[in-house]
């Protein structure tokens, strides 16, 4: 189990990154048009810098949804290896079976 506050701190990520989204895009999408003029996009650039950090979508990390474990991640499932083991161990998981020879 992760600690709680590193749990926290991610989920507190998730919710900037949702509520400054559109906002961003917006500003990004004035920086890079090359059609504009160069004071209206350096001013969306700063206006972008000023945004809160941890509302850019490259500080996420993929966690664990039962345990918030951020190594050995499984995208599709979303789980961690050692979940993901318990899990189909257990046969929660459809058509996952623990094999053995």
């Amino acid at each position: 189990m992760a600690k709680e506050s590193m749990i926290q701190r991610q989920k507190k990520r998730e919710r900037l990154v949702k509520k400054y989204a559109a906002k961003r895009a917006e500003l990004k999408e004035i920086a890079n048009d090359e059609s504009k003029p160069m004071e209206e996009r350096f001013k969306a650039r700063l206006k972008l810098a000023e945004l809160p950090r941890n509302s850019s979508p490259t500080r996420l990390n993929n966690r664990c949804q039962l345990t918030g474990r951020p190594r050995g991640y499984y995208r599709k499932l979303k789980l961690s290896r050692i979940m993901l083991r318990d899990l189909a161990s257990k046969g929660q998981i459809p058509g996952m079976v623990k094999s053995s020879w």
